[in-house]
């Protein structure tokens, strides 16, 4: 389950973004927090999101061939930097009373400039410090490093919120920054996997594009994230909407669904670890009950069933989101990831700015279960209609019966009609 972490320069990498990653989580928290403090609308937190995704929707693939282009350690240096700076200058602004709901989007925009470059720069240079063998495992693992991270963030972050106030939680996580860039500095440059890397010309855009779409395990698992991306994953609206104004709860509610859908995230990408293999049936079945589980928990009666419910939200959803980053990284040639990767992102982060401020103008004119029941149900028929795509692409049925005793649900290849004529 941890094979990968045995890589030096990975296992530096993995510790910096331990650090990292809870205080991202620390700031997300704070800064949904801060702007529904400042303005009372769940569309206003929803348009935050919305602009902090917007850059990868616009300049994504831009942000993919750069990746292509440049060397991956130093271009992390620099993007990690600079979303350092932008948390820092958060800070400044909260601690000393000058916040006001301007700045926060301000900011949000400019770490989703960073994040453009950093995200897919991040993806594939994975590949470069473990190796092809190890690339499952370190993807796995690196999922799971980030959703142990929300286990810690925003439960630290509610305690600060409700102690000493938003602006420490901006502070943390600027100075966070410092342990992923110590481990860049201190990695062995022979020891990584050394890559092609893409010759500046023109059309390399396009010849990205046509890579994907010559691929259909690549543009359906794409096409399938984005759906949940954009409609499904809009939880920084549902989730202080839902603690808000339906349970009427706080603060410390919102960082305890968070949490709860860490656990349930951290079991999913430790059990895609041990997996060890990426499989398009596995996408589309965790699609299906990643859909059903927001449908339940959209109806939820009490505060603790729908805590409850976030644990299988969190896991079926990182099961999704592992399983096709994986197939979606082994599928591609390696000169090529970087602008393959930059789609990826682009679809599933780069969705949020149209689903954020949808999911928070139908939170706020028919409430949050309507909001969380639309983006489940969009999820789950997403998962459905490409399922049955996918099957008829790869000639594939399914297959009801018993098995050694049990009933068995199997995905097996169609039989051709020669196969099932008569013999002469």
């Amino acid at each position: 389950m941890f094979s990968s972490l045995r890589v030096r320069n990975y296992r530096l990498f993995f510790l910096g973004q331990v650090v990292s990653n809870t205080g991202t989580w620390m700031q997300r928290i704070a800064q949904d927090w801060l702007v529904l403090s400042l303005t009372g609308s769940a569309t206003a937190v929803g348009v935050t999101t919305a602009l902090q995704f917007l850059p990868m929707l616009l300049f994504g693939l831009y942000g993919g061939v750069l990746v292509d282009r440049l060397p991956k350690r130093r271009t992390l240096l620099v993007t990690q930097s600079a979303m350092a700076l932008t948390g820092l200058a958060l800070a400044f602004l909260t601690l000393t009373g000058q916040v006001e709901v301007w700045h926060v989007y301000l900011v949000a925009f400019l770490v989703g400039l960073a994040t453009v470059v950093d995200n897919p720069a991040r993806q594939s240079f994975v590949t470069e410090m473990v190796g092809r063998d190890q690339l499952q495992n370190a993807v796995s693992l690196n999922s799971a490093n980030f959703q142990s991270a929300r286990l810690v963030g925003p439960a630290v972050a509610g305690l600060l919120i409700t102690g000493v106030g938003t602006g420490w939680a901006f502070l943390l996580n600027g100075l966070s920054f410092l342990a992923p860039i110590a481990g860049l500095l201190l990695m062995r440059a022979r020891e990584l996997h050394a890559v092609r890397r893409a010759p500046r010309g023109k059309g390399q855009l396009r010849e990205g594009l046509r890579y994907v779409a010559g691929r259909p395990e690549l543009i359906w698992t794409i096409a399938l994230v984005g759906f949940i991306g954009t409609f499904g994953f809009n939880f920084p609206v549902y989730l202080s909407a839902f603690a808000d104004d339906v349970f009427h709860a706080g603060a410390g509610s919102y960082s305890l669904f968070n949490t709860l859908m860490a656990i349930g995230s951290l079991a999913g990408a430790l059990l895609a670890a041990r997996r060890g293999t990426s499989r398009l049936r596995v996408l589309t079945g965790a699609a299906l009950l990643f859909g059903a589980a927001e449908l339940v928990a959209s109806i939820a009666p009490s505060l603790w069933l729908f805590a409850a419910l976030m644990v299988p939200l969190g896991m079926f959803g990182m099961t999704v989101n592992v399983t096709a980053n994986t197939g979606v990284q082994m599928a591609t040639d390696p000169a090529m990831r970087g602008r393959v990767m930059a789609l990826y992102m682009m679809v599933f982060m780069g969705g949020t700015p149209v689903g954020a401020p949808i999911a928070g103008w139908i939170t706020d004119t028919y409430g949050v279960r309507a909001g969380l029941a639309v983006g489940g149900a969009i999820s789950a028929a997403a998962a459905v209609l490409i399922a049955l795509v996918l099957a008829r692409l790869g000639n594939l049925r399914l297959s009801v019966g018993w098995y050694r005793g049990h009933p068995s649900l199997r995905v097996v290849p169609r039989r051709r009609a020669e196969d099932l004529a008569p013999a002469a």
